[in-house]
């Protein structure tokens, strides 16, 4: 049995598949696909922003709850740029600090500025927590309208 599925009143784009064929986000569960692993990106070890509202990407994480609201700034290399997404440029900062198994070693953030993969910023904005934004964007912690500077 086959299903068709028509998108748009114009142009109306078809799509035929399987009824039997599995809905499957080809990047895995998360709707940003994979993030670099570290091989990829290399060695990551960012000297810690300094001033005030300085923080790593473990101490956002780890104190996520009493800096909820508040404005921070960190320092990282960007290790995924996801432009575009819901009107949105998404990024995945590391410094260096956290694991993997604690799971806070990579920082979400969003903005309207640029970033290219493999580059050292800074990033001020406000921490946010357990932000759903539906579609499967959710997060526990999150920096959002973040200010992206190359510094």
């Amino acid at each position: 049995m086959k299903i068709l599925l028509l998108v748009g009143l114009f142009g109306l784009t078809s799509l035929a598949f399987a009824a039997d064929t599995p809905m499957v986000n080809p990047h895995g569960s998360s709707p940003h696909g994979a993030v670099a692993t570290a091989t990829e990106i290399g060695d990551v070890n960012v000297t810690k922003a300094i001033g005030q509202n300085a923080y790593t990407v473990a101490e956002i994480i780890d104190q996520s709850k009493s800096l909820k609201d508040k404005p921070v700034v960190v320092r990282g290399k960007v290790v995924k740029f996801s432009p575009e997404i819901m009107g949105k440029n998404w990024i995945h900062l590391r410094d260096g600090s956290g694991t993997t198994a604690a799971k806070n070693n990579d920082l979400v953030l969003t903005t309207k500025d640029l970033a290219k993969v493999g580059s050292v910023v800074t990033v001020k904005g406000i921490v946010r927590t357990d932000k759903d934004f539906g579609h499967g964007y959710a997060y526990e912690v999150i920096i959002e309208d973040a200010a992206v500077s190359a510094k």
